[in-house]
């Protein structure tokens, strides 16, 4: 029986209390190695071999790549130096054990996944859609293409199953878990790390070359030959062959990290695992590690992490949803004397407002439009030459919108904006948001990962004053998404969200210590993504990991020389991240005197890099009307690149302007 309304409403406050969870925990882990002998494979992969269509010019420069910019000796120090996860320095014992004994023997239940089409097995449990059986191939004739009927004049597989079909099913549908499942996983996990390797040296660069529709057929053709014990290998290697990969030094367009391999892997036990983090009977070395981590990542901004709280999200856009919504939950309910999460938002007086800067991340405006306060709400707020937001005109802002009648209801600020890694004044901020009674929210998805450096921390002097904080550990973090963070200084704002759902933390589960971190996120089913940052952090520590913030901020200084060192290449600005902005400079006077040509160039250069499979660069424009404001970026997030072969990209720069310009 679901609780009534009524009473829901009175347990709000009550939850509140306990939303943050339960800091210290244990619980099993589970791990197993026994080795299986690989099976043959079936399939049609896609073909091997150079990519069509690839320029000369992506081949590496004599002389190679050139030192990277890690191969400094190692400070003296462990791992552990900046720990984030309380007392689990070196040496320390760590309550929750991440490795269980050894599995006992079992039925070997290796094998790929059950096919969605054209599969058959000699017994015939027929699939959705008329297919094909499930459990293995369709014959040739019997096959139908990518999303159609099944073609005629095939065999009529009506009858029993017999042994031979219980025992394929079961191979092909072996499940991860249980002290079989490490067995079951050698064989795919064997196949597809054999994909990931020929679909790159199939794809021999940073992405597919050829126009979108050729990728496209490509994907479309892998499914719809992808069949039975093949499957997994086919279209394993089809999107590896088929994707842009972040890990080479051409890819660098967006806040797209090549993430590392020790994430990688704690991300495949999670898989394996399956934890949800919406009970503890779902989760509960899942629920223990996140409550911890979490209490590290409010240290790390400067909480008091015995005050605040926070949960694992999919990213700055949930992360700036969650902390806009809280402000308009705490500040406008203060303001109206209602609850606005139960009441709503219609008919209210004093129209509430969100300052952001006119840099600020597309989400600040998708969160007022989803909370109701319409993106008319967010006030854009003009920002300096490097995109910061002015301290001034906040004021100003601010000021005008009280003398209108209206509400400030939050001030949302950026630490690392998309295009330049800029920072906005967070002191000038929250003492602004602190005089007229608002919320600061700061969105430091890109730039909070500055907070591993020593060197480049001071850039985010004033984030402890936030009221609410966005991370994301899938950018300065090298993590598979997702893996962003949402923290509130003050775990009672978290009282709007507090939720009692009797089949997932009912009360007497709750009183009886079993811990919930229903209450902390929008969603429910939640997937355990503070595993993957936790065995990260134990691996490198703080302290390395600042060491790759530091190389790739490195990379960006030795790229900005580059810009400003050829004449076909103009710089935006210094770089105070990871990521520039530069445009390409026609040699031709008539057209570099016209800034809708050199728009014109600068944009179809990237479509041409892209065509050709030879770069990914980014593309943005700055704030402003009229022509002249297309730039291209780099975000430079590869820690092992070298400076020589961010000379390399921009050289693929300048001849891809050059071949637009001349019309080559």
């Amino acid at each position: 029986m679901s609780p009534r309304p009524g009473d829901e409403t009175r347990e709000r406050a009550e939850n509140a209390a306990a939303v943050s969870g339960s800091r210290p925990g244990t619980g099993p882990g589970v791990a197993g190695d026994a080795p299986v002998a690989p099976g043959p494979v079936r399939g049609v992969p896609p073909a091997r071999g150079p990519a069509a269509g690839r320029r000369p010019e992506a081949t590496e420069p004599a002389g190679g790549p050139g030192p990277s910019p890690l191969g400094v000796p190692e400070p003296a120090g462990s791992p552990g130096d900046r720990d984030l996860l309380g007392d689990l320095g070196p040496g320390s014992p760590v309550p929750v054990p991440l490795r269980g004994p050894e599995p006992p023997g079992g039925t070997d239940l290796s094998g790929g996944p059950v096919p969605l089409c054209d599969g058959a097995s000699p017994g015939g449990l027929e699939s959705p859609g008329g297919a094909g059986p499930v459990g293995g191939p369709a014959s040739p004739g019997d096959r139908a293409p990518l999303g159609g009927p099944r073609r005629p004049g095939g065999p009529d597989r009506a009858g029993p199953p017999g042994p031979q079909a219980d025992v394929l099913l079961a191979r092909l549908a072996a499940l991860a878990g249980g002290t079989d499942g490490p067995r079951a996983l050698e064989q795919p996990v064997r196949e597809v790390l054999e994909a990931l390797a020929d679909g790159a040296r199939a794809r021999g660069g940073p992405l597919p070359a050829g126009a979108p529709w050729v990728t496209s057929e490509s994907m479309a053709k892998a499914y719809a030959t992808a069949d039975g014990d093949g499957a997994l290998r086919t279209l394993t290697e089809a999107l590896a062959q088929g994707s842009a990969d972040p890990a080479d030094p051409a890819c660098a367009a967006h806040l797209h990290c090549p993430p590392l391999a020790v994430a990688v892997a704690a991300d495949l036990a999670v898989s394996a695992l399956n934890p949800s983090q919406d009970s503890w009977d779902q989760a509960p070395a899942a629920t223990a590690l996140e409550t911890r981590l979490l209490a590290g990542m409010a240290a790390l901004v400067g909480y008091d992490p015995e005050a605040a709280a926070g949960v694992l999200t999919s990213g700055g856009t949930e992360s700036n949803l969650m902390g806009l919504m809280l402000a308009r939950d705490r500040v406008w309910g203060r303001a109206d004397g209602t609850q606005i999460e139960l009441a709503g938002t219609p008919g209210r007086a004093a129209r509430p407002r969100i300052f952001a800067s006119a840099a600020a991340h597309f989400s600040v405006q998708r969160a007022a439009a989803l909370l109701g306060l319409g993106e008319d709400a967010v006030v854009p707020v003009p920002v300096d030459h490097l995109l910061r937001m002015r301290p001034d005109a906040l004021e100003q802002a601010m000021a005008e919108s009280v003398a209108r009648g209206e509400l400030p209801l939050a001030v949302a600020a950026t630490a690392g904006t998309t295009d330049t890694g800029s920072f906005d004044p967070l002191g000038p901020c929250a003492d602004l948001a602190a005089r007229h009674g608002a919320w600061l929210h700061v969105d430091a998805a890109y730039g909070g990962g500055a907070l591993l450096s020593p060197r480049l921390a001071p850039l985010l002097d004033g984030l402890a004053r936030a009221d609410s904080v966005s991370l994301d550990w899938h950018k300065l973090g090298w993590q598979p998404t997702a893996a962003g963070i949402f923290l509130a200084r003050r775990a009672a704002d978290y009282a709007s969200l507090a939720r009692r759902a009797v089949y997932l933390n009912p009360r007497d589960d709750e009183e009886a210590g079993y811990p919930s971190l229903l209450g902390l996120s929008l969603r429910t089913t939640r997937r355990a993504d503070a595993f993957k940052i936790a065995v990260t952090l134990r691996t490198l520590g703080t302290e390395r990991l600042g060491r790759l913030v530091d190389a790739c901020h490195a990379l960006a200084l030795a790229g900005a020389r580059a810009v400003r060192a050829d004449p076909r290449l103009e710089l935006y600005a210094e770089p105070v991240l990871t990521a520039f902005l530069f445009r390409y400079l026609p040699a031709d006077p008539a057209l570099a005197a016209d800034p809708e040509a050199v728009d014109r160039i600068n944009a179809a250069l990237r479509r041409r890099l892209l065509r050709d499979g030879t770069a990914v660069v980014g593309r943005t424009e700055l704030p402003g009307e009229g022509a002249g404001g297309v730039r291209l970026k780099l975000t430079l997030l590869n820690p092992h690149a070298t400076a020589e072969q961010v000379k390399r990209l921009l050289r693929l720069v300048v001849a891809a302007g050059h071949a637009e310009e001349t019309g080559r």
